[in-house]
């Protein structure tokens, strides 16, 4: 690996906010941010990068890359369960694997972000295409896992509420109404929505209109996530200790799944494009995992499963890695092959 890239990531001031706030967490401080400002500030970056995104979409012209590249990211998304559930199920419940396949199927939109600084700081740009491909892939994983849920545990899948009664195992009736819940529920959350409904927002607004509030939605971008991170710091710190007691085999899966999928679509991702940052924002989707809207479908419909144990792996261990290590081996991948 390149380890000047390496230096230069962990010097980043953004990366530096997100470990002060583990160690904010870690020796016990008050600082805190609040709570209606953090989902601010999370709203403005999702905003920000949809907006920037549609914006760039209206100078480009629609190719069969873009189309290639919303398949593979819905192909992805739905593939990615099918072989870690069956991984996962070894050593877990049902409800368990079903769920952390979910996780690590879809895509962490908090992740996405922290990669676009991280590009920016390369001096490198990705297509605004792919702000739809992060948003298309929050999905596809939650249905395969609720799929594969029903289909070996059907007594452990919940319609509508986590208060439901389980649904039997031949009502079809039942299971559809569930699963066009959690779809609707996936493309409704808000952080999918707010990206989506600004990558529109962006493609329909007149370009010299978007210049008037180009200082909102650019240059206080990196400082807002700055802010952002030193919250998730704080938040992934007080997560992993609660995680700690699930032992080894889920740790290693948090640390080695993300780096095989980012590392697998780092290589596999030429045979899509040639661009290098949309190479290295497809491993990076392939690398992370959901810790919003995954959490919140799967309580809606698996409550069984434990969400002490999917949400630390995601936020916990596989976050912190793709934002400090993760993210300058993809770009090395992606650079050298």
């Amino acid at each position: 690996m390149d380890y000047h890239l390496l230096l230069t990531n962990l010097t980043n001031p953004t990366l530096l906010f997100f470990l002060l706030g583990i160690i904010a967490t870690v020796v016990k401080s008050d600082l805190e941010i609040p709570e209606s400002i953090s989902k601010f500030i999370a709203l403005y970056l999702l905003f920000s990068i949809g907006f920037k995104g549609g914006q760039e979409l209206t100078h480009s012209p629609f190719t069969s890359e873009i189309v290639y590249s919303l398949l593979a990211g819905l192909a992805l998304s739905a593939l990615v369960p099918l072989y870690t559930f069956f991984i996962l199920k070894r050593r877990l419940s049902v409800s368990d694997a079903a769920a952390i396949a979910a996780t690590y199927g879809s895509v962490s939109a908090v992740t996405f972000v922290a990669a676009t600084g991280f590009l920016e700081g390369q001096h490198l740009k990705f297509g605004g295409h792919m702000v739809a491909v992060m948003a298309l892939m929050e999905s596809p994983a939650i249905i395969v896992g609720v799929l594969l849920l029903g289909r070996y545990d059907p007594t452990a899948v919940v319609i509508g509420t986590a208060d439901a009664a389980p649904a039997s195992t031949g009502n079809s009736a039942s299971s559809s109404g569930k699963l066009g819940l959690i779809v609707r529920h996936s493309f409704t959350n808000g952080s999918v929505l707010m990206v989506l409904g600004s990558l529109v927002v962006g493609l329909l607004a007149d370009s010299k209109q978007a210049e008037g509030i180009k200082p909102f939605t650019t240059d206080i971008y990196k400082g807002f996530l700055a802010i952002f991170l030193l919250e998730m710091g704080m938040v992934a710190a007080r997560r992993f200790a609660a995680f700690a007691r699930y032992g080894w085999f889920v740790t290693v899966f948090a640390l080695v799944v993300p780096v095989f999928n980012g590392c697998f679509m780092a290589l596999a991702s030429q045979l899509i494009t040639s661009n290098v940052g949309n190479r290295f924002m497809f491993a990076v989707l392939a690398a992370s995992a959901s810790y919003i809207a995954v959490p919140a479908a799967m309580r809606l419909a698996a409550p069984k499963a434990d969400p002490g144990l999917y949400l630390p792996m995601a936020l916990g261990v596989t976050f912190p890695f793709n934002i400090t290590l993760g993210m300058p081996l993809y770009l090395f991948l992606v650079e050298r092959f």
